[in-house]
């Protein structure tokens, strides 16, 4: 992918819960020398503090209000992104489970996302950066050079939740992630503010039978052709 040190792109990549999103992201990061910005991640972060500062979750303006008080970074590492909070690495804490749940009701409003989308385009502006979520080429990067909207079967994706948490024999934790991820997939479709869905000019890969190897070779193809097109 030498050709692609022409010039340093904007990479949206956008899905539901379990696509593969981040992995994809991580990868191409690492390859390219790219800044991976995680907006899940710092939604996550805000809604971490919000739990440990007893903010209520289903106040959008006190929520923009914290919001606005807080230090939320993405630091590239060989691993992965840390992410830290107010100068506290949470990189772990935020992949939690009352976090993950937090982090998906706090983007449901308005104020907060406005927030966000200001520090996203913010961090992205000089280009060379990778953007994974749900509205980032319909909202946060609409000019994306590059446009990919990762899905997969909702059982599918529920499974490799499963296999992730290692709940497979797990019945209960593993009913927990299943019926976690559908109403995930429901927040996500039918918020007022910024709803998934494909940006008119994305490519759409579908997972639901590719190994990671596969996808990751189909991102990487569309990334070549766009670039070779600019």
């Amino acid at each position: 992918m030498n050709a692609l040190n022409k010039k340093k792109l904007v990479i949206a990549i956008d899905g539901p819960a379990g696509a593969g999103k981040s992995t994809i992201a991580s990868h191409l990061a690492r390859k390219l020398g790219y800044i991976n910005l995680e907006s899940g991640a710092m939604y996550r972060a805000l809604g971490l503090k919000a739990l440990e500062t007893g903010t209520a979750i289903e106040d959008g303006n006190s929520l923009l209000t914290l919001a606005e008080a807080s230090r939320i970074e993405l630091i590239a590492a060989p691993e992965g992104n840390r992410v830290l909070l107010d100068g506290r690495d949470v990189s772990q804490r935020i992949r939690e489970r009352d976090v993950t749940d937090a982090a998906s009701r706090v983007s449901t409003h308005p104020p907060v996302r406005t927030w966000m989308v200001e520090h996203q385009r913010a961090m992205g502006a000089k280009g060379g950066v990778i953007m994974e979520g749900r509205d980032i080429g319909t909202v946060v990067f609409p000019n994306a050079e590059v446009k990919i909207f990762l899905d997969a079967d909702q059982s599918v994706r529920a499974g490799r939740r499963i296999v992730q948490h290692n709940a497979q024999n797990d019945p209960q934790h593993a009913g927990r992630l299943v019926a976690d991820l559908a109403e995930r997939d429901r927040r996500d479709s039918t918020r007022e503010a910024s709803p998934l869905k494909a940006a008119a000019d994305a490519v759409h890969i579908d997972s639901t039978g590719l190994n990671i190897d596969e996808v990751t070779a189909a991102v990487e193809r569309v990334v070549e052709e766009r670039m070779r097109n600019l």
